[in-house]
């Protein structure tokens, strides 16, 4: 006799059901915890690199930086813009010749052809010996290696110091902008003609450039838009909280070796914000998103108000056009303020774990002994609050998932000597000291590390150097990273 659909039915469900039990008993089940998917942030905070100086471009599919090292040229890349403070350099040039190789600073690269020129600044050891110079590229990659190509001195200024050197195009010619002696500034603005990237070809014409202090005209950058070159420089001692950025700008058909045909815009465009703690911005460069969709801009900075050569970092925040065409900088933002990313940034895994326990993802920070805390650091702090502790065997341990961790916080005169540790191995000592109090200081990057969960504990020794007065450690924010 037939069965009924029905008991057919059952059967098969019944047959279903023995089936899925059998498999749950006769299959290992796992006993490791599932791992969470990689979140990729959309955001950033700087420093992008404890140097000054900085320029950055991007260019086949990655970041390239570069800030003054002093006694060689180092380069940052990174496909993320969120991700170059943890990139590890690679040295580009060092140089043998002892008329050139030392005070190297202000490095910029630009690519000609299939080749990339870098242009940099050099002396002897003696200031006023500083003469700008190109490298050129043995391959058509911006980290190179690279080879000497020649100095870039024009005729009518053989024997001059020069510094800051900068490239732009007008009307199909190349032009090298630098600061150097003129008639106007030791350290004064002069553009010269060039017949090819490595030759100066005619003499340089110097231009009066305004910038409300009498010393300093340097660090000139350039953005042609708007049927105008615009072009920004830096004004005032580079250790004073009023470094700033000024500019003028030239008309698309207008000669640049007529220095009557600079327009100057008055005021500075660009400068300190004391309501965020952002003290000397300047030094800066321009470049575009990863898409070519917008326009930033990179500058260093210092989180101190005091007269210091000291504390400069390198940053980065995007930059408007106002309605007249020209460029609009904006104003310097606080060190730590969350930022999107430039768009077409891949983004990364990159968050911050905060030191009142708080995170932005995967994170947590515990403490053991005494701590003081509170928000009296006010803007030289992340979130404007801190943690610290001068108690011997007192700690401070991060724990996060990630690849990689940096450590930012309080440098001051009474702080002292650290103790810290990955993942409970060998303690590597820092010195928290700084001679001038600075806030979201990099203390430690960390080395590179397998991805999954680690931890990072800060020990309290109670030690400090001579010049300190007290053995503080302060804790204020990680960075994790998890590329």
């Amino acid at each position: 006799m037939s069965s009924s659909p029905r008991t057919a039915r059952t059967a098969a469900l019944v047959a279903l059901l023995l089936a899925v039990v059998f498999s749950l008993v006769s299959t290992p089940t796992s006993t490791a915890a599932p791992q969470a998917a990689a979140v990729t942030s959309t955001t950033f905070r700087n420093p992008l690199n404890t140097g000054p100086d900085p320029y950055l471009t991007y260019w086949n599919g990655s970041y390239y930086m570069t800030t003054t090292q002093g006694g060689s040229i180092r380069m940052w890349h990174s496909a993320s813009l969120a991700t170059l403070l943890e990139s590890d350099p690679v040295t580009v040039w060092t140089d043998t010749d002892s008329s050139r190789n030392q005070n190297i600073w202000a490095s910029e690269f630009y690519r000609f052809g299939n080749r990339w020129y870098l242009y940099y600044t050099a002396d002897d050891g003696v200031d006023d010996h500083h003469r700008v110079y190109v490298l050129e590229s043995d391959a058509d990659s911006p980290t190179g290696p690279y080879h000497f190509k020649s100095a870039l001195i024009p005729p009518n200024h053989t024997n001059d110091f020069a510094i800051d050197p900068s490239v732009f195009t007008h009307n199909g010619r190349l032009y090298l902008a630098y600061s150097g002696i003129n008639a106007y500034q030791h350290n004064g603005l002069n553009i010269a003609p060039l017949s090819n990237p490595y030759t100066v070809s005619d003499d340089a014409v110097a231009i009066d450039a305004a910038g409300g202090c009498a010393e300093v005209r340097e660090g000139p950058e350039f953005l042609s838009r708007n049927g105008r070159t615009w072009m920004t420089y830096s004004t005032c001692d580079t250790g004073k909280p009023d470094y700033q950025l000024w500019m003028m700008s030239l008309a698309d058909s207008a000669d640049p070796l007529v220095a009557a045909n600079w327009q100057q815009r008055s005021g500075a465009v660009f400068s300190r914000n004391d309501s965020v703690g952002v003290y000397g911005p300047g030094h800066h460069a321009f470049f575009k998103s990863p898409d070519g969709t917008e326009d930033w801009m990179v500058y260093h900075a210092k989180s101190t108000s005091q007269y210091t050569y000291t504390d400069r970092t390198s940053r980065a925040q995007k930059i408007g056009w106002n309605a007249d065409g020209s460029p609009n900088l904006g104003f310097p933002i606080a060190m730590g303020a969350t930022q999107n990313l430039p768009s077409g940034d891949p983004g990364s895994g990159n968050h911050w774990i905060n030191d009142d326990g708080r995170s932005s993802a995967d994170g947590t920070l515990s403490y053991t002994g005494s701590w003081n805390s509170g928000r009296g650091c006010a803007t030289q702090c992340f979130w404007g609050d801190d943690h610290w502790s001068d108690h011997v065997g007192n700690t401070a341990t991060f724990t996060f998932t990630g690849t990689r961790i940096a450590l930012l916080s309080v440098r001051d005169t009474g702080n002292g000597i650290a103790a810290l540790s990955i993942d409970g191995g060998a303690e590597t000592r820092v010195d928290f000291y700084g001679a001038i109090r600075t806030g979201e200081t990099v203390q430690y990057v960390g080395p590179e590390l397998a991805a999954g969960r680690h931890t990072l504990r800060i020990r309290v020794t109670g030690e400090h150097n001579a010049q300190s007065t007290a053995s503080f450690v302060s804790v204020d924010r990680a960075e994790v990273y998890t590329d």
